[in-house]
């Protein structure tokens, strides 16, 4: 059992208020996953930057003059921004790969979280007020973002293991239920040469979800192609630099409440999640079907199309 939250918003002026709504959202799903929690929030992009989201268990130590040797492998300039035990560092647009093997060499106790040009991923052990306290996720603004509190079932809680999970630029994953083909589908997304840190099934559906895309798919063909090709109950929802998505599995056992305004579209795995939005009162509120996929994007019109 854990909590999923996500918040998509359509009226930018609500875009100063997406981490205080959305870490509200998150603490109200404390009961759902005690043992930790993680946002994903989407920004404005910066032009020709990635940025590379990593996390340490000693940053003061790690974090130190950081940013100048990996500067030094890559032959430029890379600016880093410290959030407790997270940091964010501005690389070159093409310079990911080069980055990640860099990291490795220079600091291999970091972790990488996430990267893209509008993406950034904060997560920790802990209770979800408490994550939420560390990082500051109120005061962070955005277009969109995604949440979860976890409650582990299948493997330790440890940061690593904890959601939302990255596997592609500016995409990400949370999830509740159990993915029972996670091992095989790993070794076969490892063969096709996408990156997987974890033994977490959650960070196959991401990943299966990046080698979908990288083949051409739209995050919403991705999507329903995870119906056919994903054994297990589970409630997806994923975040891509402009769009938001959802899906459960034919059996839809897991629970699920989406609410959508002129202002925004709001995902809670329950609808108290959902209670403190502006508006709520008159918003359309609903049950996502099963074996359905709902997708919104900021470039194009907003829909919902049926697997």
């Amino acid at each position: 059992m854990c909590g999923i939250v996500g918040l998509f918003l359509k009226d930018q002026s609500l875009s100063p208020k997406l981490g205080e709504m959305l870490t509200d959202m998150l603490i109200t799903m404390t009961d759902r996953g005690p043992d930790s929690a993680g946002i994903a929030i989407y920004g404005d992009p910066s032009q020709g930057i990635t940025k590379v989201t990593v996390q340490s268990a000693n940053p003061e130590q790690d974090f130190a003059g950081l940013a100048d040797e990996l500067g030094q492998s890559l032959n430029t300039s890379v600016t880093q921004t410290i959030n407790d035990t997270h940091a964010v560092l501005d690389i070159p647009g093409d310079q990911f790969e080069v980055a990640r093997a860099a990291l490795a060499e220079i600091r291999p106790s970091v972790r990488i979280m996430s990267r893209g040009e509008s993406l950034e991923i904060y997560k920790e052990v802990g209770l979800p007020k408490d994550v939420a306290a560390r990082f500051n996720l109120s005061g962070m603004t955005g277009t969109h973002g995604i949440g979860h509190t976890r409650m582990a079932t299948e493997s330790a809680v440890t940061t690593m293991g904890a959601h939302p999970f990255n596997t592609g630029d500016d995409q990400c994953l949370v999830h509740n239920g159990s993915l029972s083909n996670h091992n095989s589908l790993r070794r076969k997304l490892r063969r096709e040469g996408v990156h997987i840190q974890t033994e977490n099934d959650t960070e196959v559906g991401a990943a299966y979800l990046t080698w979908k895309m990288m083949n051409g798919a739209s995050l919403g063909e991705a999507l329903e192609s995870s119906l056919e090709d994903l054994d297990g109950f589970f409630t997806f929802v994923v975040g891509t630099k402009d769009g938001f998505g959802v899906v459960r599995d034919p059996i839809a056992c897991k629970p699920a409440v989406m609410a959508e305004t002129d202002q925004y579209v709001a995902f809670g795995s329950e609808y108290r999640a959902l209670v403190n939005l502006p508006g709520i009162e008159v918003a359309r509120v609903w049950e996502p079907e099963p074996a359905t996929v709902y997708f919104w994007s900021h470039t194009n019109t907003p829909n919902k199309k049926a697997a």
